[in-house]
């Protein structure tokens, strides 16, 4: 009898498990996690210089994490750690420009949070890494913005002439978003295997244009150029399988440089190298942790790689929207004014929403943060 019921037992216990993991296999096939490239796209991933063993490298030794650190480590350490002031207390004050009636012929760049910026220049529109969901994560548990931070939606938005993504990961592709721009999108530029995602999501191939490092598409009075960044990408367990990648934006009077995320390394110099100086930048600067101090920037390397691009102003990225590590709301805007202070560019802090006159030095912004 015995034997009868622990057999019952291990059976009900084996069931569950099968449950469970059918449950989540089903789960990670849902369009959210979107699709690892196959086919003619694969091929070409292949035969990138980039792509070795089976994945996409870095351009010089990039570790996931510090030195003795690992994926089961930094969890514990991140769960178990002091965390203070990691959201703001009240709302963020922001400004609702009306996007739909910015005139086409002024040079126009507005800060959507986090690394999501609404650019109009020569005559077309483009739109960089937006997250109009409240959340960066595939589930509804994680990866809350702050408060007031969620103001502006595609209804909001007119026609798109380039969306560009710079990599594949929640906070900088979000799915919600992707899919409600399917009908507003005339074009969009990215890294290599990431319009895979895109075709899953209704998107048709011949609105993709997808670069490697160093490659360039030329549209109507815009160059688009892929750079070097230092980072990863993947949606679920399987990473490095499509590339991530910083852009340069040039028209025949602006250049602009997107990083895109990054941790600092040489590249900026090779990219300063390339370009020669930029008119405005908008680098990684938030989301840093001693955990992971190859794959962001802290505000003082953001500065370094600011003074290295010859860039006449700077924006920070990859903040103020959600907080995705450890360290205080604020402190990336507190760090990077402290460390912007009598170098060769204009640092601009605009609230989310507030217009930016691209390559305007003297254009000045209040320090929204303090007081918060």
């Amino acid at each position: 009898m015995r034997f009868i019921k622990r057999f019952k037992y291990a059976v009900i216990a084996l069931l569950l498990i099968l449950a469970v993991g059918l449950a989540a296999y089903l789960f990670l096939r849902t369009a959210v996690f979107g699709e690892l490239p196959e086919g003619k796209r694969l091929t070409r991933i292949e035969q990138s210089l980039n792509y070795k063993d089976g994945a996409f490298q870095n351009l010089i030794d990039t570790p996931m994490f510090s030195e003795g650190n690992n994926f089961l480590t930094v969890n514990l350490k991140s769960l178990f750690s002091n965390k203070q002031r990691v959201t703001p207390d009240n709302p963020l004050p922001v400004v609702k420009t009306d996007l739909k009636s910015l005139p086409l012929d002024r040079d126009i760049a507005i800060w959507l949070g986090h690394s999501g910026y609404f650019i109009q220049t020569s005559g077309k529109r483009i739109l960089i890494d937006p997250v109009f969901s409240d959340r960066a994560s595939p589930v509804s548990f994680g990866g809350k913005a702050f408060a007031g931070t969620t103001l502006y939606s595609v209804e909001d938005l007119p026609d798109i002439d380039y969306l560009i993504i710079t990599h594949d990961h929640y906070d900088h592709l979000d799915y919600p978003t992707i899919t409600a721009l399917k009908n507003k999108v005339s074009s969009v530029v990215t890294g290599l295997g990431v319009g895979q995602d895109f075709i899953r999501w209704g998107y048709q191939e011949d609105q993709l244009h997808e670069l490697d490092w160093g490659e360039s598409y030329p549209a109507s009075g815009i160059t688009f150029y892929a750079i070097p960044a230092r980072h990863y990408s993947g949606r679920v367990l399987v990473r490095n399988q499509t590339l991530w990648t910083g852009f340069v934006i040039e028209t025949p009077s602006l250049r602009m440089l997107f990083s895109g995320d990054s941790g600092y390394g040489p590249h900026y110099q090779e990219i300063a190298k390339r370009f020669g100086s930029f008119d405005m930048v908008a680098l990684d600067m938030g989301q840093y942790n001693s955990l992971w101090p190859y794959i962001h920037m802290t505000p003082e390397e953001a500065s370094r790689a600011a003074a290295e691009l010859n860039t006449k102003t700077l924006i920070p990225a990859h903040a103020g929207r959600f907080a995705l590590a450890s360290h205080p709301w604020d402190d990336p805007f507190k760090r990077i004014t402290q460390a912007s202070k009598d170098k060769n560019y204009a640092l601009l802090t605009p609230k989310i929403g507030e217009p930016i006159e691209i390559g305007n030095e003297q254009q000045r912004f209040s320090h929204w943060w303090e007081g918060l």
